[in-house]
């Protein structure tokens, strides 16, 4: 079965099966979740093949008892859970499996997502197991950028991140007026770049690119 060019909600479900079946919608599209599943026990979505402009599988509060298994996603934003916290009493997210799956070409692979100054919510017993991750190289250059006058609280110490390739650095890139303080006890915040000198005009806290980019941990031999 193919279906084009929109998504499918489950809702309010218990104990169904999705399998062998195609979602295919551009990837330029905005808010096309391949499949959407909420307030639902006992979803299996299996071998199925998703191309969108959103989510390809995503899981909202209330699911519980969830496999994604066999999914070939791509273009998309990956598979992901949330985004949790968003509306008030919201139901927990308990017990989901994603494995087996292949993301090409992916803007995130497999991820949860929290609302900032979230509601109470829970989301626990989740495992990500056997995903592969496919990306071409980014083919966009970006360039005359600003960021003016932003201002506020960061729950983690690294405020601002301006992270760039080396092979395709951004361009005129400018911080003006840039006040964000860190709300936690644990130290001030701080700004980390990577392939990019922004010109900074202004007020400026934490100061640009104070920070350096941690290095990624090198593969056991």
């Amino acid at each position: 079965m193919v279906i084009e060019s929109l998504y499918r909600e489950i809702s309010g479900c218990k104990n169904i099966t999705f399998e062998h079946f195609t979602v295919s919608a551009p990837g330029e599209s905005p808010n096309t979740d391949g499949i959407h599943i909420g307030r639902s026990d006992g979803v299996n979505v299996l071998n199925t093949e998703i191309k969108t402009g959103d989510d390809c599988v995503s899981i909202g509060d209330g699911s519980k008892n969830l496999v994604i298994n066999g999914v070939n996603c791509g273009p998309g934003h990956g598979i992901s859970i949330g985004r949790l916290g968003l509306f008030k009493n919201e139901e927990p997210v308990d017990g989901v499996t994603v494995k087996n799956c292949t993301l090409t070409n992916t803007s995130n692979g497999v991820r949860i997502k929290s609302w900032p100054g979230a509601e109470p919510c829970t989301c626990s017993n989740i495992h990500f197991e056997d995903i592969t991750v496919t990306n071409e190289e980014p083919k966009v250059k970006l360039s005359n950028i600003s960021f003016k006058n932003i201002h506020g609280t960061s729950a983690l110490p690294e405020a601002v991140k301006i992270i760039c390739r080396a092979t395709l650095p951004y361009e005129n890139v400018e911080l003006a007026n840039i006040q964000i303080t860190l709300s936690g006890p644990t130290g001030p915040a701080v700004s980390q770049c990577s392939n990019v000198k922004p010109k900074v005009s202004g007020k400026k806290n934490p100061a640009a690119c104070s920070a350096p980019i941690a290095a990624k941990p090198t593969p056991a031999a």
